[in-house]
């Protein structure tokens, strides 16, 4: 359990070395999509979050797989893999778990209060790993997880800076909305206890 968060840097490492071919296939998989989209002209883009729409509905499910262009996705690929594995490091289900429910409830808050444009990309989810990660720090303080905390802020707290309006181009809204959605996570599973073994229990 998350209370039980490991110091035993060894196991962690070996958690985290047999973690490697799963993330690899995630990654895999989300190039491939984004490869194929590109190279027949970005049709699946429409798929993306439109608030306030019936069919933008659908982007909540899509709208973390699909990337504009080799930058952005790019750029979201190193932080995506890197705080996944630290999720990883914490158990499989536990990762699919957060995962689906920071893209679902990152997902409905764009759709809700976003702006009149096509939200995509993966950078709601990476805020929200990032949120997380920072919530289990502050939550369940011990050395594996305060160490992760440090190095998460360190090495990407530039996501902080993503949480304010900068570019028509960004969607400051999923990195707010996923960032927020992080640390309440982290709240909800400290807090409820048992919202832990269900979330567990379902994924």
């Amino acid at each position: 359990m998350l209370a039980d968060i490991s110091n035993n840097y060894v196991d962690l490492f070996n958690v985290a070395k047999s973690q490697l071919p799963f993330m690899g296939y995630l990654m895999a998989a989300l190039w491939g999509v984004n490869i194929v989209n590109w190279f027949l002209g970005s049709p699946l883009n429409f798929l993306g979050i439109y608030p306030r729409s019936l069919w933008g509905l659908v982007g909540i499910i899509f709208a973390p797989i699909l990337h504009g262009n080799f930058n952005h996705l790019f750029f979201n690929s190193i932080p995506l893999f890197v705080l996944g594995m630290f999720l990883l490091m914490l158990g499989q289900k536990l990762f699919i778990g957060v995962t689906v429910i920071l893209a679902v409830t990152e997902g409905l808050l764009v759709w809700l209060f976003g702006r009149k444009a096509i939200h995509i990309g993966a950078s709601g989810v990476i805020a929200g790993y990032f949120g997380f990660i920072l919530g289990l720090a502050y939550f369940y303080p011990t050395m594996i997880s305060l160490i992760l905390g440090f190095v998460t802020l360190y090495y990407f707290g530039s996501i902080l800076l993503g949480i304010f309006p900068s570019s028509q181009l960004i969607s400051w809204e999923s990195h707010l909305a996923g960032l927020v959605c992080g640390v309440a996570l982290a709240y909800v599973l400290w807090h409820y206890p048992n919202s832990e073994l269900w979330l567990l229990s379902i994924f």
